[in-house]
Formats: C-alpha cells, sequence, structure tokens
C-alpha cells in the first residue's frame, strides 16, 4: 500500500462531533499541520468524510 500526506487547509469549527473525532483520529489537531499515514481503506473513508477539510496527496 502507498502513504499519502493529509493536510488539514479548514477549520473544524462549527462543524459536527463525527468530522472533528475523525480528523483528531487522524492526528490532525490544528489548522495547516500535516501527517503522513498509510493509505488503507479505513484510512481513506477517514479522509472521505473529512474531505471538504482536508488537502491529500500521495507519497511517491
Amino acid at each position: 500500500m502507498g502513504k499519502i500526506v493529509i493536510k488539514q487547509v479548514k477549520s473544524s469549527i462549527d462543524r459536527p462531533q463525527d468530522q472533528k473525532r475523525t480528523l483528531v483520529a487522524l492526528g490532525l489537531k490544528k489548522l495547516n499541520r500535516s501527517v503522513e499515514k498509510d493509505a488503507t481503506p479505513a484510512i481513506l473513508g477517514m479522509v472521505n468524510k473529512v474531505k471538504h477539510l482536508v488537502e491529500v496527496t500521495e507519497v511517491k
């Protein structure tokens, strides 16, 4: 499996609680912070849930 870099680009203020918890589960706590994760189906599903708040790039 490949790796992806997930960067939070929008705030979680005024978002539903499940989206806030998804960001924390991904390891994103502050704006403009990045984390590198394996591209597993579970991680991709979490990213899909908050796709309007994050930016995803693939690591080569």
